[in-house]
C-alpha cells in the first residue's frame, strides 16, 4: 500500500475521491488548469456510469484516474468476493491499475486480493474537506501544515465536500505553487518499479 512517494524532488500528488460529480468536478478541472497542475481522480463506478461525459473530460484534460470501487463499499463490512466483485464492476468503466479503498478501510485478505491486479494508493495528507464541522480555513491548514515532497494529498470532488473544497483548493494550489511544488498525477497504468516508498 503506497502512502507517499520518494521525497527527493518537489513533487506532490493531488488526488480527488468519489467523483465524477456534476458542477464540482468540472470546477476542479478548471482550477487545476489555471494552476498548471495535474491530479489523479479516484472515481466511483456508479458515478462514471451516470456521468461519462465528465469522466472523459477528466481524461481529455490530461489527468489520471483510479478505481474507487463501484458503490463505495466498506471493506470492514464486505466479504473478499463481494469487495472484489464491486471493484471489477468499476473496472469495466475505469481504465486504471490504481485502486483506493473507500474510507481507507480494507482487510488484509482484501489487500492481498486487490494487489493481484492493482496498486493500492493511500495518502499521507488528508484535507478532511468532507467534514461539514470544519471550516474551509481548517481544511486548508490540514494540507499546508502537513504537505512535504512526495506527499499524496486527498480532496473530494463531491457535493458533500464542495463548500470546503471551493475555499481550500484554490488556496492550496496557490500555496503549493508559491512553495515550489510540482503538482503531478499518478500514472493510471501503474506505479514505476522504483522511486516510490511504501510505508
Amino acid at each position: 500500500m503506497t502512502w507517499d512517494f520518494n521525497g527527493e524532488h518537489q513533487d506532490v500528488y493531488l488526488t480527488f475521491d468519489d467523483g465524477p460529480t456534476p458542477g464540482v468536478t468540472p470546477w476542479v478541472l478548471d482550477k487545476l488548469e489555471e494552476a498548471g497542475a495535474k491530479a489523479t481522480f479516484f472515481c466511483l463506478g456508479r458515478n462514471v456510469d451516470k456521468y461519462r461525459d465528465i469522466y472523459y473530460q477528466i481524461l481529455s484534460s490530461g489527468h489520471s484516474v483510479g478505481n474507487h470501487s463501484y458503490s463505495h463499499l466498506k471493506g470492514f463490512r464486505s466479504s473478499i468476493k463481494r469487495y472484489m466483485d464491486d471493484i471489477h464492476l468499476a473496472g469495466n468503466l475505469i481504465d486504471s491499475k490504481l485502486f483506493r479503498p473507500p474510507y481507507g478501510r480494507i482487510f488484509p485478505g482484501q489487500v492481498n486480493a486487490v494487489l493481484q491486479q492493482y496498486d493500492i494508493i493511500m495518502w499521507d495528507v488528508l484535507s478532511i474537506d468532507y467534514n461539514s464541522g470544519l471550516t474551509g480555513e481548517r481544511v486548508l491548514q490540514n494540507v499546508t501544515k502537513n504537505v512535504k515532497p512526495g506527499s499524496i494529498i486527498v480532496f473530494h470532488d463531491s457535493d458533500k465536500a464542495c463548500d470546503n473544497l471551493y475555499y481550500a483548493l484554490p488556496r492550496t494550489l496557490e500555496f503549493l505553487r508559491e512553495n515550489g511544488f510540482n503538482m503531478k498525477s499518478i500514472p493510471s497504468n501503474g506505479l514505476p518499479e522504483v522511486d516510490y516508498s511504501v510505508n
